[in-house]
């Protein structure tokens, strides 16, 4: 039988092995090379480590010998493997990240792979394996709005402590009105979806009209208060706040979280505020209506229902409105906030100084 090459372990050897042996953040393939070459300096065979850690005697033999060479430097770090040496050297996939980021083509706001490949002789499954790699996207543009409200963070902080702690006792209530829903008949008739096609619907369509989808979402349960309407006047939201008043549990304090609409300001509407004093409004920032959690609910009765329906009618579109609420409110489940106001405030600033840092 094959004996395999002793190995003999000073005290600091075997203090770095079973420091790797045993660590929590050790790499798991650094560890177990630690115990390979711990039970070789026991005397041990590679054939019964290789038992007792269920590894093969070929890879107890190999970290064997690269102990014997190296040393513990040479468990570290795995030796290196024959290949191909790459077509796109370093340097070159370091320009085309730079170009992507930092330069633009002469008449088009954003490279392709195709022009950016003409530009740097290479091909363009070149430059999108790099894009790739370096998760470059320079295709899709993403938008965004700062709030310039000076009462920014103080707004933020209600809100978010409403949806994170909100006071007992009390209903808090995401409140908006997703204005001018239209009743689209589409041309001609789409065919359905089948094996191998995708389903087809006409681009232009027959208006028959609009509506206004008024709903409050209670953030704790996520049941919907709804209410369409054919306009999104004082006059509408002062009818929705009397609803929500109506269905709500007497005797407790009702907090709505809204934008700042002019409608949800009017004059008549703060008098009538007064007049029932368990509503406490909560206004978002300006330019931040992500902050109102019913934001959410718009979008998903939009992709649900919306998008795709078909209605010959106004009727028709505020039954499928209700239909789909009432069915949401069978089986509500809540959006979970999870944003603290400290971790919002502080991209905020951030995006803020690097807005600043440009237009300087």
């Amino acid at each position: 039988m094959r004996v395999a090459p002793s190995i003999e372990l000073d005290q600091a050897a075997k203090a770095a092995l079973e420091k790797w042996a045993n660590g929590r953040k050790t790499a798991v393939r650094l560890a177990e090379r630690a115990r390979i070459v711990l039970m070789a300096g026991e005397g041990k065979q590679d054939l019964e480590i290789a038992t007792a850690l269920g590894i093969t005697p070929k890879k107890a033999s190999r970290w064997r010998g690269r102990y014997l060479e190296l040393g513990l430097k040479g468990l570290e770090k795995d030796a290196p493997r024959p290949g191909r040496t790459p077509a796109i050297d370093r340097e070159m996939v370091a320009e085309v990240i730079r170009m992507t980021i930092e330069e633009k083509p002469a008449q088009a706001t954003h490279w392709s792979t195709r022009s950016l490949a003409a530009v740097l002789g290479i091909s363009d499954s070149s430059v999108l394996r790099i894009w790739r790699a370096h998760g470059l996207k320079p295709h899709r543009i993403e938008s965004f709005k700062l709030s310039k409200d000076p009462a920014f963070s103080e707004k933020l902080e209600a809100i978010v402590g409403l949806y994170l702690s909100p006071p007992e006792h009390a209903i808090v209530l995401s409140v908006d009105e997703k204005s001018q829903v239209q009743a689209l008949d589409r041309t001609q008739p789409g065919l359905p979806m089948k094996p191998g096609r995708a389903g087809t619907m006409t681009h232009d369509y027959k208006r028959h009209g609009t509506t206004t989808l008024f709903a409050a979402m209670e953030v704790a349960s996520g049941k919907v208060i709804s209410l369409c309407q054919q306009r999104h006047r004082h006059q509408e939201w002062i009818n929705f706040l009397r609803l929500i008043d109506e269905t709500t549990p007497e005797g407790k304090d009702l907090h709505l979280i809204c934008d700042n609409y002019a409608t949800h300001k009017h004059a008549k509407v703060k008098r009538w505020l007064k007049r029932h004093p368990r509503f406490h409004i909560h206004f978002t920032p300006t330019s931040s209506s992500w902050l109102n959690m019913v934001e959410r609910f718009f979008r998903d009765i939009t992709v649900n229902r919306l998008r795709r329906g078909v209605f010959r009618s106004i009727v028709e579109l505020i039954e499928a409105l209700d239909a789909y609420v009432d069915e949401h409110n069978e089986n509500p489940k809540p959006f979970i906030w999870t944003a603290k106001a400290s971790d919002i405030l502080a991209k905020v600033v951030r995006a803020q100084a690097v807005l600043k840092g440009r237009s300087a």
